[in-house]
């Protein structure tokens, strides 16, 4: 079997690979996603925010194999856009709690892209989008949210994991679990069965 490397300091991510069974190692990017985003000259919309995802993606997969010539190297990220607006990781409990208000009664959306590269070029790539709706949650249930959680509200642009406490922010959910967790999965391993990466 070829060499597998994510390019992703995700530990969701790296979870859901080994939980597949896939072996594989982590290097990190070293990509400057803030300079990605800023010469990025897409629009802001739904198709827009899709095709940034992709090439934060594509950045940090292209990165990676440069130096890794015979391995195959997984680019994934992950974007969530609301109402026209796009957010990222909070900085703090304060931008975590703004971004929650900002959230509370409306629906988002997650924008995930994952590519694969190898010896610098990209042979696959794919996009997805899941929809969730935040319900009119109280702020005495957004107080006793953040004190649970704490700082792990700043691991997730959403500040949630639908696996945890985060799963009582939503009244609907739409689009796959993979997709909500930052990794469309199984298109991807469909492309790795079809490269020869896994057994197919």
């Amino acid at each position: 079997m070829s060499k597998l490397i994510l390019a992703s300091g995700s530990k969701v991510r790296a979870t859901l690979l080994a939980g597949a069974g896939l072996d594989f190692s982590v290097r990190d990017s070293g990509v400057d996603e803030d300079a990605v985003k800023r010469l990025f000259r897409g629009p802001v919309d739904e198709a827009g925010t899709d095709a940034l995802a992709l090439e934060l993606a594509m950045a940090k997969a292209a990165a990676v194999s440069h130096g890794e010539h015979d391995a195959f190297v997984i680019g994934a990220d992950q974007i969530l856009s609301c109402e026209d607006m796009r957010f990222d990781k909070p900085r703090d409990m304060d931008e975590a709690r703004a971004n929650l208000l900002k959230f509370r009664g409306r629906t988002h959306i997650l924008h995930s892209g994952v590519v694969l590269a190898r010896a610098g070029m990209v042979l696959w790539s794919f996009s997805d989008r899941a929809r969730l709706t935040m319900r009119d949650f109280s702020d005495g249930f957004l107080d006793t949210y953040l004190a649970r959680l704490g700082e792990k509200v700043k691991t997730s642009v959403g500040c949630y994991q639908l696996e945890g406490p985060g799963i009582q922010l939503f009244e609907k959910i739409e689009g796959d679990y993979f997709t909500i967790l930052g990794l469309p999965l199984l298109p991807l391993l469909a492309e790795l069965r079809r490269q020869g990466v896994a057994l197919a």
